[in-house]
Formats: C-alpha cells, sequence, structure tokens
C-alpha cells in the first residue's frame, strides 16, 4: 500500500518515491506542482505587494477559468490567503490572474456618479467613503500612487470620464502576472500524481499490478481548502483497508 503523499513540505519528509514506485509498475504520472500556495510576484508589483504586508481583505480572485470570493493577504513574500491559495489550484505558470479589490460594488458607477454629485471631490475621498467595502487606507494610499498618481490631486470633474472608467475596472479586476508561488516549501498540497484511470476506485489497487494499491495524495487527487484533501486520504485508505 504506497500512502507517501507527494511532494509538498519537504522538511515533513515528503519525497517523490511513491512516484517513482508507480512508474516502476508502468503506471502513468500526471505533472505534479505545489498547489494551494502563495503567489510570488517581482518588480514593482513585487515591491508593492511587500509594502503591504500584513494587510488583509475580501476580495473576487479569478482567471479565466473559475473565481473565489474569498479574503486575500498580502505578505513579505506576495499573495496569500484563502482567495489565492484556491486559486493557484487553477494556475499555471505564465498565467496573470484578475483581483476584484471592491467586490461589493462597481467602482465605475461609483465615480462616474460622485463626479457629478460632487465634482470637486478627489478620488481617494470617493473610495474612503464606500460604507460597502472600504479599502484599508495604507492599500488605498499605495493603489493611489501605483495607479492614480498623476490626477490623486484633480478634482473629479476636471478627470475625463474614461480615465474614471478605466480606474474603476482596474480596481475591479486588478491584473496581475504571478512571477511563481512558494512552491513545495509551503504548498499545502502537491498537484497531479499517479493517474487515478489505473487505480480501482472500489478498491484502490493498480490496474497494472495486483497486490500494488495507492491511497492519498500520491493519487492525483486535489481538493480545495477545508479539509477535502484530508477527508481524500482517510476515505481512500479506508476503502484500501476493508480489501487488503
Amino acid at each position: 500500500m504506497v500512502a507517501t503523499g507527494g511532494l509538498s513540505i519537504p522538511t515533513m519528509g515528503a519525497s517523490g518515491l511513491g512516484y517513482e514506485l508507480a512508474q516502476q509498475f508502468g503506471h502513468t504520472l500526471i505533472a505534479t506542482d505545489a498547489s494551494l500556495v502563495p503567489f510570488t510576484f517581482t518588480d514593482k508589483t513585487g515591491e508593492l505587494i511587500r509594502s503591504l504586508a500584513g494587510i488583509s481583505l475580501p476580495v473576487i480572485a479569478s482567471n479565466e477559468r473559475i473565481s473565489f470570493k474569498l479574503p486575500m493577504l498580502f505578505t513579505h513574500r506576495g499573495l496569500s490567503g484563502p482567495a489565492m491559495l484556491q486559486l493557484s489550484n487553477y494556475w499555471h505558470t505564465g498565467e496573470s490572474i484578475s483581483i476584484n479589490l471592491l467586490p461589493e460594488v462597481d467602482v465605475t458607477d461609483i465615480l462616474l456618479a460622485r463626479k457629478k454629485l460632487h465634482p470637486r471631490q478627489l478620488i481617494r475621498t470617493v473610495l474612503a467613503e464606500n460604507t460597502d467595502n472600504a479599502l484599508p487606507k495604507k492599500l488605498l494610499a499605495a493603489l493611489q500612487t501605483h495607479l492614480w498618481d498623476d490626477i490623486k490631486d484633480t478634482e473629479l470633474a476636471n478627470i475625463k470620464d474614461e480615465r474614471l472608467t478605466e480606474l474603476g475596472a482596474t480596481l475591479n479586476g486588478w491584473q496581475l502576472k504571478p512571477s511563481g508561488t512558494e512552491g513545495y516549501r509551503t504548498a499545502e498540497v502537491t498537484r497531479g500524481g499517479v493517474k487515478t484511470d489505473e487505480v480501482s476506485s472500489k478498491t484502490m489497487q493498480s490496474n497494472m499490478q495486483e497486490g500494488l494499491y495507492f491511497i492519498g495524495e500520491v493519487l492525483d487527487v486535489t481538493g480545495w481548502l477545508g479539509g477535502y484533501n484530508f477527508q481524500w486520504a482517510w476515505a481512500s485508505g479506508f476503502v484500501c483497508g476493508e480489501v487488503v
């Protein structure tokens, strides 16, 4: 019975032994990668994120395949929190991600409406007064420098609607391209593993070799946060234990 887990958190003894055993008996190995793991960033984006370490807020994190409405955390290494960890399960190197920093409101609508009602207000004033989902002050100040520093002291009346629309779209869909992730060192699970089509779902026995069983994370099964991966380990172990 192979219950060696994946490659995540090597300091706890994780290794590729289970994958090596599987391949020795002719099993297919789905490419492995760190998952449920924080994203890392470089250059100016990385500097911005590191300067905001410790700030947490609710967001909608998404890519072309899926989205999650959960908290996000800025860290000294990048972006973490449930939203980022969940999204990492569906992210591949080189892809961009989108972060809605104000998921409860349409920022464009607010800016354009406030321009008509209070044309002398500044953008930061409008965003600071947004009681539905106000941005933390430090984050708001950093974003101002990063996104609209050239018009930070310009009254709404003197800003073109097109620019306000562009800014609103950015705050509701901040496009970032991670340089990578923190890797197996901090990943909660390993994505990929022994191909499930080659293992019986009733007994967990190999279809390639009688008497050989695979359970848990060594297989190509990756769940969300919330205990799903523990449940898979326990359930597959129980099924296998019933027949071994």
